[in-house]
């Protein structure tokens, strides 16, 4: 049998992703690019903006020749469009055999069994604590294929993994969904993330990224009380592995204890994604951020005093309910102020649900769009030139594959690196010397290979913009 899974949105849903493809592979399904031949579709989908839940529903059309043509086949809708309503999704969508709520998958693994008429029954069930991943239970081995097991043994992982540390959110800002979706913040324990990221590095995996809608918020309802600066130092310690990244973080919630751990630990990345979504603060207020731009401020202040040559992203909504001119003017001004690596903007839309949707969406389609153009632009100009100071220089680039003949990865500061060369440098830390810069990704030829983190040499080549 095989699957094909399309992913869309962030990066926890992608990590769902991987774990339905997982468990899948353990019973014995092989992945396909061709939805047409395969025996199990899954669409993960993604509810923040009203634009990506009409991807998937376009998506789910073009499935409806091939579920008449093909009745036998699995067509499975998952993540934060499936809320609390399935049967009201299932009289929308009559053709879809299985909806998952985020971080399910039980449903799913027991038709596939039943449609292998597997003998003696058996089932595969979702773990039922904290850690939401999927487990074989007692019987499995009956309907998995001869050999499958020890290729599920064998599977190589992919160089870069993304790793859920805690589910859910608290916060409920105004225009946000999740919460809703995907719940209260529950952590996953320590020694489970440990556990799932030696078993990533034994199948070939060299950087983790922990995940969390609010990932400063982990541990806070585990028994100790670890917080992610603790988690960190523990991932640090693993054999093998190369590096470490998170997100998503809260600016009211990133503590200088997790600033001094990004700056101490050696395998923990100079990259923090650090959401501001706007720059006036009667306009932070309505979305319920519970933090002021001064305070923002002052936190940009201590991280880039602590590490220097960290590199910032942000997420921007233009067009909020309510938002003037004037006020979007204040966040164009800190986005020059600031002057991030990369920005994420968006216009608002409302959400169905959320408190903001309640507001009157008041700002013209025409005005928001002009406003994310010029968001856009400016930061256009202001990678470039972030960009351009790296010309010449040498830096550490994790491969993570191929792209269109040459190998492509990133730096420990996240940038996208592109370079030529016949060796394989799949998975390895390659030293690139920059040839080509630009907004949104740099050219370079490979010097050599090194394993060395955070070098104390005179040539730092775990830092971007020495050497």
């Amino acid at each position: 049998m095989l699957y094909h899974i399309w992913t869309v949105g962030c990066q926890m849903n992608k990590a769902d992703s991987e774990r339905i493809a997982t468990a899948l592979e353990r019973l014995g399904l092989r992945p396909t690019s061709d939805k047409e031949n395969a025996d199990v579709i899954v669409l993960n989908s993604c509810s923040v903006r009203r634009s990506a839940e009409d991807r998937v529903l376009s998506k789910l059309g073009s499935l409806k020749p091939l579920k008449r043509a093909r009745p036998e086949m699995i067509v499975a809708l998952a993540g934060c469009m499936v809320g609390n309503d399935i049967a009201s999704l299932r009289e929308k969508l009559p053709f879809v055999d299985v909806f998952l709520k985020p971080q399910e998958g039980d449903e799913l693994l027991r038709l596939v069994i039943e449609r292998r008429s597997c003998s003696p029954p058996t089932f595969l069930s979702a773990v039922k604590d904290r850690s939401g991943d999927f487990e074989q239970a007692d019987g499995i081995a009956d309907c998995v294929e001869e050999d499958a097991q020890s290729t599920s043994d064998k599977l190589v992982s992919e160089p870069t993994r993304w790793v859920p540390i805690i589910y859910g959110c608290d916060n409920f800002c105004s225009y946000c969904i999740v919460p809703f979706r995907r719940g209260r913040e529950r952590s996953r324990s320590p020694e489970d993330i440990l556990a799932e990221i030696r078993e990533m590095v034994q199948r070939g995996a060299t950087e983790v990224t922990l995940l969390g809608q609010n990932v400063d918020s982990y541990g806070h309802d585990l028994p100790d009380k670890p917080d992610l600066a603790d988690l960190l130092q523990l991932v640090d310690d693993v054999d093998g592995l190369y590096r470490v990244r998170f997100l998503t973080s809260h600016p009211k919630d990133m503590s200088d204890k997790l600033i001094d751990a990004v700056a101490r630990l050696p395998k923990v990345c100079e990259y923090i994604n650090l959401p501001v979504q706007s720059g006036d603060d009667t306009i932070l207020k309505a979305m319920k951020r519970r933090y002021t731009v001064e305070e923002y401020r002052n936190l940009v202040r201590r991280i880039r005093t602590r590490i220097p040559d960290v590199s910032l992203s942000t997420d921007l909504i233009v067009g909020f309910p309510g938002e003037t001119r004037e006020q979007f003017e204040s966040s164009y001004r800190l986005l020059e102020e600031i002057r991030f690596d990369a920005v994420h903007v968006a216009a608002y839309s409302p959400r169905p649900g959320t408190a903001a949707a309640r507001l009157p969406d008041d700002v013209a389609a025409e005005e928001k769009k002009d406003r994310l153009q010029r968001v856009e632009e400016l930061q256009e100009r202001v990678a470039t030139e972030n960009n351009a100071a790296l010309l010449g220089k040498i830096v550490q680039v994790l491969v993570e594959g191929k792209n269109k003949g040459k190998w492509q990865g990133r730096t420990r500061t996240n940038k996208l690196v592109f370079f030529q060369s016949d060796d394989n440098w799949l998975g390895r830390l390659a030293l690139v010397a920059i040839e080509k810069t630009g907004p949104w990704s740099l050219q370079g030829s490979e010097t050599g290979e090194t394993r060395v983190e955070r070098a104390q040499t005179p040539l730092s080549i775990g830092r971007e913009g020495e050497g």
